[in-house]
């Protein structure tokens, strides 16, 4: 099995921006817990941050072709981007939303997420744990949704 992990905007700042609010942890030492995870699920992860809506969505089309769901953290394109929520929903693969902060407890504009509806989970609030416990959610969704069929 292979998993996309997508971090959205500002996210390659980790360790830096608010660490407070987001933690000491850096984006590729993050990458590296979801790594190890993932060899201990027999799960191949692949992983893409961008800053830009766009190269999301041209990302998530592509990868499409190649895995069989996404875990992502769309950081402020969760709560704005109905473009993010079409392609995903577009693509037809499951998704888990996963966010480091606990955003129920933040500014009332994080509060809302154009993704969670359509999304197979989310886990927000225990900061990079969030990603590990979003890929085990995903790959149990897609085992479950394999035996199905």
């Amino acid at each position: 099995m292979r998993i996309a992990v997508l971090h959205g905007p500002n996210l390659r700042t980790l360790g830096q921006r608010e660490p407070a609010v987001y933690g000491h942890e850096t984006l590729e030492e993050i990458e590296d817990q979801i790594r190890v995870l993932g060899h201990d699920l027999n799960v191949e992860v692949e992983f893409f941050q961008s800053n830009t809506e766009g190269s999301l969505l041209d990302f998530i089309e592509a990868a499409s072709e190649r895995v069989a769901g996404f875990v992502i953290n769309a950081g402020a394109l969760t709560h704005t981007s109905i473009a993010l929520r079409d392609c995903l929903v577009g693509v037809g693969l499951p998704f888990v939303e996963v966010h480091l902060s606990n955003t129920s407890s933040r500014e009332d504009f994080r509060r809302g997420s154009f993704l969670a509806s359509v999304a197979g989970g989310v886990v927000y609030g225990f900061g990079p744990e969030s990603y590990l416990l979003g890929l085990r959610g995903l790959v149990a969704l897609v085992e479950k949704s394999s035996e199905k069929t």
